[in-house]
Formats: structure tokens, C-alpha cells, sequence
């Protein structure tokens, strides 16, 4: 399962939820009619009955769920949905989520540790590592040399004193 993003609040006082996206678009997560939504990798399955970009967020309408206190017991709920339902990245192009977790070594071989989180900045995308200091290093095409998801490691163009 690969988190969507987050019921943040009711909307309204039938039922509707308002959810933050973690989706590269608002209305990405819209494009999905199941969402599961739960905590600690325990989930349950929704049918989207509707959903629509508001804003920065998205509200939605799920099945039983029919008033704002029902709406109210999914705040904090994280929505997923499966891996194999997202697209196929595109050729040099990466969930965030496979990057978390993969290790970050420079070119002159110097490992900095593994990638913690990502940031999205407006400009660009940041890789937030996690060893003996925390690095930001921009994901940007002439500081990533290669990312090879096989061996869990992303090469960098970046020094150590950065």
C-alpha cells in the first residue's frame, strides 16, 4: 500500500471529508475510485462515492460515512492505495516512496547515509539523508548521477562539504 495522504477534517455536515494529498497534483488522488484508509498499515476498503479537488485539498464522499461525526472518526486516517495501481513511472522519473530508504553515496564513493523523507521546495525536489549529519541534497539531474532501485543505492555529484 502506498500512502495518498491524510484525512485532515469533516467537510460539511454530511458525511464529506477533506483530505491533504500527497500526490504531485491535488486532484491526482481523485483519479482513484478505491481508497483504503486506516493506520499502522491497517486498512479498510472504500468505494469513493465522490471526490473533487477544493482548493489545496480534496474533499470526498465515502460510503457510510453520512454525517460530520462519522466524518470526524477518520481524521488522521492516512489513504492508500495499492502499489499496482499507480502508474508506471516514466523512464527517469521515481515515487518518492521508492527513494526512501535507499542509500546515498557520492562519486568519490563516500557513503552519507540513506534518504529519510523528500522535501518538495517549488524549485526542485529534495532528498532529506539521514548519517552522520543530516544532508539536503536537491534532486536535480546534474547532481543525481544515477539511481539504481535494484541495489538500493542513488550516486551523487555532491561533496562531502556541501
Amino acid at each position: 500500500m502506498i500512502t495518498m495522504g491524510h484525512v485532515i477534517a469533516p467537510f460539511g455536515v454530511q458525511g464529506w471529508i477533506k483530505v491533504h494529498p500527497y500526490t504531485e497534483t491535488v486532484d491526482a488522488l481523485t483519479d482513484y475510485a478505491t481508497w483504503w484508509l486506516g493506520k499502522n498499515g491497517a486498512y479498510t476498503e472504500y468505494r469513493v462515492l465522490e471526490a473533487k479537488a477544493h482548493s489545496s485539498e480534496v474533499v470526498a464522499k465515502l460510503p457510510g460515512i453520512d454525517d460530520r461525526d462519522a466524518a470526524f472518526s477518520l481524521r488522521g486516517m492516512e489513504i492508500a492505495v495499492p502499489r499496482a495501481a499507480l502508474p508506471k513511472a516514466k523512464r527517469d522519473e521515481y515515487y518518492w516512496t521508492d527513494l526512501i530508504g535507499l542509500k546515498v553515496v557520492n562519486t568519490e564513493g563516500l557513503t552519507f547515509g540513506t534518504v529519510k523523507t523528500m522535501l518538495a521546495t517549488g524549485a526542485n525536489d529534495v532528498l532529506v539523508v539521514e548519517g552522520d549529519q543530516e544532508r539536503l541534497i536537491p534532486f536535480l539531474r546534474h547532481v543525481i548521477h544515477k539511481v539504481d532501485l535494484d541495489s538500493g543505492t542513488i550516486y551523487v555529484e555532491w561533496g562531502a562539504d556541501y
